[in-house]
């Protein structure tokens, strides 16, 4: 029977150039597609907008307010009259922008305190100073080096939006001239924001131009007994683009984590390439080039089939995180891996035909070594050498590596003992590394935008408020207002909170510092409110904010402090009808740390579900489950690693576990299937076992070595969050590599052992046997 391998051979032989046609057609759609790339940072990468949570921070955003964007004022005096005049001019132009609710700072006190008018001289200006309360002189002016203006953004507005009113404003700026000595920066979280978006875009530029650097490197060096060996290179090249383009057309926007992918998918597709490029080649020593077509499409393309259906599940698992970061992690890989592996199955042989393709005049022992890596129906015989490659390195370790797994295949209980404890113990230490959910860390730490938000902390404190949302029938109700008052005046007494605004708060300042008696009075009281600081803090009368600010807080510190304030809420029971729930940016950031230490273990059992229920699907017996045992050491000595390396879990992190049974798995499943064909020619379990690894053990290396290159590049990253993903998944392919060599021989003598012989018939014998 025909399979769709068979036809595409087919296809790809009879009618090469259109073959090439359809593919460049799809290339330049793709090319188009990324044109439609979009770069995601902010809120909507941390939190489900479909969960409660999300739909209530949401709902937050869109109601009450946005991040206040901030202009800091560097001089020697920023209270001369010159500075404070052009600081007055300035946020004049800025309240004429498009998308701006307020614009307060110095001079807004100035102006306040001297009848509406800027004080023209200096002793006016000391005047106002000394009579200012020193608790809000200091919020408006820190130093006489230093003040702040804040920008107030209409409620709700995107975060496109907000870039484009820095660009507005970084435009105005520009054009206008600061007296000498005087710097003026934009800072805030939507000008950090901003900025990490910029950065971003150039670390992902630099990542994949490195990976490629590392890949023609890795090629060059490990792929040289073949004619064209850098066309892997290009096919991955390929690959990518089809991911980006796809991407693209679906929408997938492209965020701090899905950066860290294209390294990883250069790793994977490029062992695709090899794989089928490697086939090629050795089939065309001793068939025509047709054959040779067939050959790598037909038997090799189902081969590789199976272990990239493999590597997706792992990617798939994580589509169950809770964070939008994560899943589109697992989306961009799960696509990635498909893209690469088609452009490999097809462009090899199109090129191969195009271009006439013929074998090397010399080989040696790579050529055989390399090919049988998924040769599972060939390759039987001992490598036959050119003469100078006798005795060589490769040929030394290929038989050492058969010594070996016989070794441990005659003795796997004190190896699976060993890597079992060391694995049981990397798992205890895997529940002490600690979770990291805070935005700046992940960023470079010299990043102009982070210097300035730091900056802003060190002289106002938190930029960042807590919000406590309200809802009931009637927010203005005597008793519900009484219980946002008194709630306020509750928590006041933790040392963490520095001020509340509420509703409450602003009816008892303009009513002469006490609360209204009646409806009346609270109605009166609400006329002489302005409009525009009422409703930040009301909405209608169903709904109501109360804002907390507070110190700066480390994120553990932040976490705690939210459980504290929801556990107060719970303590002071609110009236009949009456909702309170805590939201805003820090809780969402305290809530991602929960999110990330259930999400990482979640992702990593689902995978190993997945892969389970897809192998069993495959081969139909119990015994492919022996794959995974190497994979579950694996993910204890990840565990181990990240605690002795003293590294933390972060967004991007959290997918080591399903991603490493991903990649581990393609390993762990070769080495499964070789042995199976072995012992279906007759060997026993033991000179299966050795011939298996022996014949790919070499070609499996080389290939983990290529994908070691790809993954290295994420360590370039200037991103610390990148940059240790980078570390710990470069230690986890070579782990996976000991567990293909080392465990898997092992398991499968344990398994053969309880289970008896495979129940795969064996090949028919050749006549005359």
């Amino acid at each position: 029977m025909k399979t769709p391998f068979d036809w595409l051979a087919r296809t790809i032989n009879r009618h090469p150039y259109t073959v090439a046609g359809i593919a460049a057609a799809l290339f330049v759609i793709a090319l188009f597609g990324t044109t439609m790339l979009s770069m995601e940072t902010g809120d909507d990468t941390y939190i489900d907008k479909d969960t409660p949570r999300g739909a209530l921070l949401n709902h937050y955003k869109d109601t009450y307010g946005s991040d206040a964007i901030m202009i800091l004022f560097e001089a020697d005096d920023v209270i001369n009259p010159e500075v404070l005049a052009y600081i007055d001019t300035l946020q004049e132009d800025i309240a004429n922008e498009r998308y701006v609710e307020s614009v307060s700072g110095i001079v807004t006190l100035m102006k306040q305190a001297n009848g509406g008018v800027l004080p023209a001289s200096q002793a006016d200006i000391s005047r106002i100073t000394a009579n200012t309360p020193s608790a809000v002189l200091e919020r408006y002016l820190p130093s006489q080096l230093m003040t702040i203006t804040a920008i107030t953004l209409e409620p709700g507005v995107s975060s496109d939006v907000q870039n484009q009113v820095l660009t507005s404003l970084k435009a105005l700026i520009s054009t206008t001239e600061p007296p000498p000595g005087l710097s003026v920066t934009l800072s805030g979280s939507p000008a950090f924001r901003m900025e990490m978006q910029e950065e971003m875009g150039t670390s992902m530029g630099m990542l994949i131009m490195a990976a490629m650097l590392l890949m023609v490197v890795a090629v060059m060096l490990l792929f040289s007994h073949v004619r064209y060996r850098l066309l892997p290179v290009a096919v991955v090249a390929v690959g990518l683009i089809l991911t980006f383009g796809f991407m693209g057309i679906f929408g997938i926007p492209i965020s701090m984590t899905v950066i860290g992918a294209f390294p990883v998918l250069i790793g994977i597709g490029i062992d695709y390439a090899i794989q089928f490029h490697s086939r090629l080649d050795e089939t065309i020593q001793h068939a025509g080039l047709a054959e040779a077509v067939t050959a790598t499409v037909a038997q090799a393309g189902p081969s590789v089939l199976i272990a990239m259906g493999a590597t997706s599940m792992g990617f798939i698992a994580m589509l169950f995180a809770p964070v939008p970061m994560v899943a589109d992690f697992g989306i961009t890989c799960t696509i990635g891996v498909v893209c690469c592996y088609i452009a490999a199955l097809v462009i090899v042989p199109a090129f191969a035909l195009i271009m006439h393709y013929r074998p090397k005049a010399h080989h040696g022992m790579m050529d055989d070594v390399a090919s049988c890596e998924l040769d599972w129906k060939g390759c039987d015989e001992t490598p036959q050498h050119a003469a100078a490659s006798r005795g060589s390195i490769i040929e030394h370790y290929d038989i050492m590596l058969g010594r070996l797994a016989y070794t441990i295949a005659k003795h796997p209980l004190p190896v699976l003992l060993l890597c079992g404890i060391v694995a049981i113990a990397g798992l205890q230490f895997d529940t002490q590394v600690p979770v990291n959910a805070d935005e700046e860390t992940f960023v470079p730490s010299d990043m102009p935008a982070l210097l300035d938000m730091k900056k802003i902390t060190r002289t106002m404190g938190s930029t960042s408020s807590i919000p406590v949302l309200i809802a009931s029938d009637n927010v203005l109700d005597g008793d519900t207002l009484t219980w946002i008052h008194d709630f306020g005046e509750y928590e006041l007494r933790d040392d963490r909170i520095t001020g509340v605004t509420s509703i409450a708060t602003l009816l008892a300042t303009y009513n002469g510092g006490t609360m209204p008696a009646s409806s009346a009075e609270v109605a009166a009281t609400l006329e002489l409110i302005p409009e525009a600081t009422r409703d930040r803090y009301l909405n209608g009368n169903t709904e109501a904010v109360m804002e907390f600010s507070t110190v700066d807080m480390e994120m553990d510190v932040t976490q705690t402090f939210v459980k504290d304030i929801e556990k107060d809420l719970a303590w002071n029971e609110q009236p009949p009808g009456v909702t309170a729930r805590v939201t805003g940016s820090m809780e969402m950031f305290a809530a991602l740390m929960d999110d990330i230490r259930s999400s990482k273990t979640t992702m990593t059992i689902t995978g190993f579900v997945f892969i389970l229920g897809f192998l069993l699907l495959v081969y139909r017996k119990f015994r492919a489950v022996s794959p995974l045992i190497p994979i579950i050491f694996i993910v204890g000595w990840n565990g181990a690693i990240m605690y002795l390396f003293g590294l933390d879990y972060s967004p991007l992190t959290a997918v080591l576990g399903s991603m490493s049974i991903g990649v581990a798995s393609e390993y762990t499943i070769l080495i499964m299937e070789r042995c199976e064909e072995e012992r279906a020619k007759g060997l026993d379990i033991y000179e299966a076992i050795q011939t298996s690894v022996q014949k790919i053990g070499t070609a499996i290396t080389v290939s983990g070595l290529t994908t070691v290159f790809g993954f290295s590049a994420l360590i370039l990253s200037a991103f610390n969050m990148i940059a240790n993903f980078g570390l710990v998944t470069v230690i986890t392919v070579a782990f996976s590599l000991i567990g293909a060599i080392c465990i898997m021989p092992a398991v499968i003598s344990l398994t053969y052992r309880f289970s008896g012989p495979p129940g795969r018939s064996p090949l028919p014998a050749a006549s005359g046997e």
